[in-house]
């Protein structure tokens, strides 16, 4: 996983000169995340089944859980998952046994969880992503198909162009979202002495939009920004996880987490927009209903 994101984030520097690399849990002012049971943790695994990286997802329907391309990347290594649907799917994670006793992230299911809140999966798909960030079109949106249902509801697919409306400076003003995911919450300088936190729950947290249409977005992507009072934004392992429009109660996904400009998680996110005619076009014909 280190080789992949660095060759992620070379791959983007030598294009834009800037740092940018894939987020990957929810950092500033978040919350224990009861309201969406839909979002996973999601776990992926090589072709001997050893464990690869972890990302976020979304259930879109009983079968399908959407998340980001550079989680389901095929071409880079991915070729099953596992997905944990409890709020505190890695919480015990116990580094001496390599695993959580309670839930089996990221080994197993536990027993009599399989088929109720962890699932696995067969078919992983991406929307051509390239393998690496390629903005401001990154193509950074996967599918996960369940082996089998999970009942426990989905989020709402958007209408075609749905954020449009935004893009204008006055259409920014005061608009909300909120972003849910696995993974870091507090991540610190490496020479600081201090370890990374993650909680490996699902946290979620308030963020506003910022911008649509810079460089970096070009209607492709979604600029939010959670700094200051009463807002959260993302960090390492909320890849592929849902940016809702509104607010914690929304269940109207509209862009999936994809990259941020600041290695320590401490400033501006971007999500892939999913509500692009194309990108719906493409998620309607390949997950399962």
């Amino acid at each position: 996983m280190r080789n992949k994101l660095l060759l992620t984030v070379f791959s983007v520097i030598a294009m834009l000169a800037i740092a940018v690399s894939p987020v990957y849990a929810i950092t500033g002012n978040f919350v224990e995340d009861n309201e969406h049971p839909y979002v996973g943790l999601v776990v992926f695994y090589d072709a001997n089944g050893e464990f690869i990286w972890r990302c976020s997802g979304t259930l879109i329907s009983n079968w399908t859980v959407l998340t980001a391309g550079h989680c389901a990347d095929t071409a880079g290594g991915a070729v099953t998952a596992r997905v944990y649907f409890q709020q505190d799917a890695g919480v015990n994670y116990d580094p001496n046994l390599g695993y959580d006793p309670v839930t089996g992230y990221p080994e197993t299911c536990a027993p009599g969880t399989e088929g109720t809140q962890c699932f696995t999966s067969q078919t992983l798909l991406n929307y051509d992503f390239p393998g690496n960030l390629q903005l401001p079109n990154t193509h950074d949106v996967g599918l996960v198909i369940l082996d089998q249902p999970a009942d426990l509801g989905y989020a709402q697919l958007p209408e075609p162009n749905l954020l449009d409306q935004y893009a204008t400076a006055r259409g920014t003003q005061d608009v909300t979202f909120t972003v849910s995911g696995y993974g870091l919450s507090y991540k610190n300088q490496p020479h600081a002495g201090k370890v990374d936190t993650s909680y490996r729950e699902r946290l979620m947290a308030l963020s506003k939009l910022v911008n649509l249409n810079s460089a970096l977005n070009a209607g492709f992507n979604i600029q939010t920004n959670g700094n200051g009072a009463g807002k959260g934004g993302t960090c390492n392992g909320d890849s592929g996880g849902p940016v809702f429009l509104g607010g914690y109660d929304s269940n109207l996904v509209v862009a999936v987490t994809s990259f941020g400009l600041n290695s320590l998680c401490r400033g501006t996110d971007f999500a892939y927009r999913i509500d692009q005619p194309d990108v719906l076009d493409w998620i309607y014909a390949n997950a399962k209903f």
